[in-house]
């Protein structure tokens, strides 16, 4: 049951880190592995799994978010707005592999909505990026696990 409740708890976090709320859920994905409780398969899939989902929250949002646009309570400025449409006409939906950088990744995901970035193409691009992450984030991981064992090996 708890490492249900683990997975779970990381495809949740991984959801919300992948939207406009501060979670990081690198912290959570190697801490997990680190434990060595859970799989590292299923950790790379439930954590990708989960970012991906809220990239795409993300996009479907800025697919829809322009019909607010001339709201006064609208969030964004008509002039960031403009700014982040040309950022992104600029560098062209090849900037969707940036999408796992923090801070940069999520408005990227919400402007390509905004762009009416095709959804295969926007799928596939943030899959490569957020899968990549992770990847790498379990490699570190995997490293500060080899040198914590080898550490504890030399002390016996």
């Amino acid at each position: 049951m708890f490492i249900i409740l683990g997975y779970l708890q990381l495809l949740f976090f991984s959801f919300l880190a992948a939207t406009f709320l501060p979670f990081s859920s690198e912290v959570i994905i190697s801490t997990m592995y680190l434990s060595n409780n859970f799989n590292i398969l299923l950790l790379l899939i439930v954590a990708s799994i989960g970012n991906i989902s809220g990239s795409i929250f993300n996009w479907y949002l800025g697919k829809k978010i322009l019909i607010f646009k001339n709201k006064r309570w609208f969030p964004i400025s008509e002039d960031k707005l403009n700014k982040s449409q040309l950022y992104f006409q600029k560098y062209g939906v090849w900037s969707l592999l940036l999408a796992w950088v923090p801070i940069i990744g999520d408005p990227l995901t919400m402007i390509a909505g905004v762009m009416k970035v095709r959804f295969s193409t926007f799928f596939i691009l943030v899959s490569i990026s957020k899968i990549s992450r992770y990847i790498f984030i379990i490699f570190l991981s995997s490293l500060i696990l080899g040198l914590r064992l080898k550490r504890n090996s030399c002390k016996q």
